[in-house]
């Protein structure tokens, strides 16, 4: 569990936020004043007829949102979202400041931790990622990380998902392709797991990942998805997601008021669908091309921690990214870059930081990078707890017992809480003999061998071979449903 909620800038409190009371109103109103003036384009029947209703003002695709649809909105969204393990327990609440952390999804290229070559991602690396995340212990979810090139294009995300289920009991955060039946399936394969629609409901294991257009301009999939679940009473992770200079201002603070304006978009079409429905925002904006390289940049300091101020201003369930580099490899600016973008999120206090395990701007994933940040993400889950001042840990009594010159080594009492402090499962902290014994690896080298012992153990908990069977069955159809011979799941 990460750290407990406390109100920012409390004395003692590790947390604080980027942005004054005052900057986040003059964000909202700025963002009023895009949905009612400028608007946006929503291409989906459905939407629209929802919005017309409600009284939006609707010509053609283009929809301008009036302020009392989105105060509508506040008033029935939920402020905490949790989602469940396959075994029914609540694994992540997203609200106040607790943190969570996991991969990302659709690298086209694997990091090979065996020939340091980098090299187009399969379906087994798929499967790999999902092992070796569900044995990060400090990790709370599980993506895809990786595209599948050996698999039929139009379904790898059923691909994608069966390898999640089937090889992970951690939530399970989901992209699709642009099929309006992929989410269906999705759904299908989760129900199958946990027991049917209303089990899936009542404990989420999936939240759907799902990106428009633009900012500005939400297609008929992503709405239809969005809505879709909506009514299904499932969290739905919406993503206006813009890149600064391209689609949205290059300014931090311009291109939040666009990104803003299609998450409350969205936020105002789920809650017309049903009212009370699960809802996620993204929690960035102002992620911007480097004008020199013209390289999406995703470990820029700017705009960090930014929207997610605006976010808890409004008290909502987000979604941010950390973990992430620019370099090629795992070394020492990989180190760097994932360090510092996982602490800049968490202090910010963004709810799910996915991503962890990105390399090249989210064309390449490592898995020696992704065990190496589950250590980073250790060292920061530590340094965000509450400190514990009580009678146990104030120690007066083992103070009075050893007394001045005395030593604790032998005391119970440093034997009973020894353990409490940071461990990492990669980090080295031996001594330079003791290191040098043993090979004297780097950090990389030692988290390879890491990874090839995660995936040489037997999974702890296998999913049922009838369950399986039928997750599979999905899959299958999908594969003839797009004209094809369907494959085996790598790994089975």
């Amino acid at each position: 569990m990460a750290a407990v909620v406390r109100r920012t800038g409390e004395l003692g409190s590790p947390f604080y936020a980027r942005l004054t009371k005052s900057q986040c109103e003059r964000l909202h109103e700025a963002t009023l004043w895009v949905l009612e003036r400028v608007g946006l384009i929503i291409d989906e029947p459905e939407a629209l007829e929802l919005l017309r209703a409600a009284g939006a003002d609707v010509e053609g695709t283009l929809v301008r949102i009036p302020a009392s649809l989105v105060d509508a909105a506040f008033a029935t969204v939920p402020r905490s979202v949790s989602l469940y393990n396959r075994n029914g327990q609540e694994v992540i609440k997203c609200e106040g400041y607790n943190t969570y952390f996991g991969p990302g999804s659709d690298c086209m290229y694997c990091y090979d931790h065996r020939t340091n070559q980098r090299r187009r991602a399969v379906l087994q690396d798929v499967v790999d990622a999902v092992r070796v995340t569900e044995a990060c212990e400090n990790l709370d979810f599980v993506m895809s990380l990786f595209t599948p090139s050996d698999v039929t294009e139009q379904v790898m995300d059923r691909y994608q998902m069966e390898a999640m289920l089937t090889y992970s009991t951690k939530p399970v955060v989901y992209v699709t392709l642009n099929d309006e039946h992929a989410h269906l399936d999705a759904i299908a394969m989760a129900e199958a797991i946990v027991g049917g629609p209303r089990a899936l409901e009542e404990k989420p294991l999936i939240a759907c990942y799902k990106a428009t257009l633009f900012p500005l301009v939400h297609n008929r999939e992503a709405v239809r998805t969005l809505l879709d679940l909506s009514g299904r009473g499932l969290p739905c992770i919406y993503a206006p997601v813009s890149t600064a200079g391209t689609v949205a201002p290059m300014t931090v603070a311009g291109s939040t008021v666009v990104v803003n304006a299609g998450v409350l978009a969205g936020l105002v079409m789920s809650q017309l669908k049903r009212e009370g429905a699960p809802y996620i925002a993204i929690g960035w904006a102002g992620e911007a091309l480097d004008m020199r390289t013209m390289v999406d940049v995703y470990a820029w300091p700017d705009h960090r921690a930014v929207y997610s101020s605006l976010l808890h201003w409004y008290d909502l369930p987000m979604w941010t990214l950390g973990g992430v580099t620019e370099s090629k490899l795992p070394d020492q600016q990989a180190a760097a870059e994932a360090a510092l973008t996982i602490m800049a999120d968490a202090v910010g206090g963004g709810h799910m930081v996915h991503d962890i395990g990105y390399m090249e701007s989210a064309y390449c994933g490592s898995l020696t990078q992704l065990l190496l940040c589950d250590d980073i993400v250790s060292w920061v889950k530590h340094f965000l707890a509450p400190v514990e001042i009580t009678d146990e840990t104030l120690a007066l009594d083992v103070i009075d017992d050893v007394g001045p010159g005395g030593l604790f080594l032998k005391h119970k009492h440093t034997r009973h809480h020894a353990r409490e402090r940071f461990e990492g499962r990669v980090i080295d902290r031996r001594s330079y003999q003791q290191w040098v014994a043993d090979g004297a690896k780097n950090a990389t080298a030692r988290a390879a061998e890491r990874v090839d012992q995660i995936l040489a153990s037997p999974m702890a908990e296998p999913l049922a071979k009838d369950v399986r069977r039928v997750v599979h069955e999905v899959v299958e159809e999908a594969e003839r449903h797009a004209g094809r011979r369907p494959s085996s799941l790598a790994g089975a």
